[in-house]
């Protein structure tokens, strides 16, 4: 720009980046509101139906590393986890011997619990036994719920069970077949993860994408 070419003043406050307006969410993710990770969480994946049996499996084994603990220990892990559990490869995990999961337990970014290390791979081998016998963990989980998401009309977060039902029955069966860490409370979660229920608050933006 030429000296001669008459430049206009600045906006007031114009070295400040505009602000957009946050959309309203369920109460749970605004108790980290600063994580960036754990607000996509909510906005992109919990609650959205889940058909790919890979995410199953490493939801199953993140809700079950949570026992204890709180969903942002476990979530602010999760590339660790990737990294450490082989992207999730059930039959890479089920294949785990002894010296790996020795590996695992001094691994400082997942969870080092002997048990919680110890069932991962149990769980993987009867993730498998249950994909022999209906073709998909697909295909025998979404049986629980009817072949359709559950989808609810919480008014607010303490509203929202922590088990019921569904979960309970899952559980059940889960626990018969082999796999730990698998209560109905885990596994209540594991299923509003996964999308087999719908359990954003009716005041959260993403009620509105995934109740209609």
């Amino acid at each position: 720009m030429t000296d001669s070419v008459k430049q206009t003043p600045p906006l007031a406050n114009a070295d400040k980046p505009a602000t957009r307006a946050e959309p309203p969410r369920c109460q749970w993710a605004l108790t980290h509101i600063d994580k960036p990770f754990y607000v996509a969480y909510h906005d992109h994946e919990w609650g959205s139906p889940v058909h790919d049996d890979r995410h199953f499996f490493e939801m199953l084994i993140l809700e079950g590393a949570q026992a204890g603990l709180s969903w942002l220990t476990v979530l602010s892990r999760r590339d660790q986890y990737r990294a450490a559990y082989d992207n999730f490869d059930v039959q890479k995990v089920a294949a785990y011997d002894d010296a790996k999961q020795a590996e695992l337990l001094a691994n400082p970014g997942i969870i080092r619990n002997r048990l919680k290390v110890a069932s991962s791979v149990g769980n993987a081998k009867v993730f498998l036994q249950i994909v022999a016998e209906f073709g998909s963990f697909d295909a025998y989980v979404w049986r629980f719920v009817g072949g359709a998401p559950i989808i609810n009309h919480w008014p607010g977060h303490n509203d929202v069970p922590i088990t019921t039902d569904v979960s309970d029955a899952l559980s059940k069966d889960l626990k018969k077949r082999g796999m730990r860490f698998v209560g109905s409370t885990i596994i209540y979660s594991f299923l509003q993860a996964t999308g087999l229920i719908m359990d954003h608050t009716t005041n959260c933006y993403r009620y509105r994408d995934l109740s209609t």
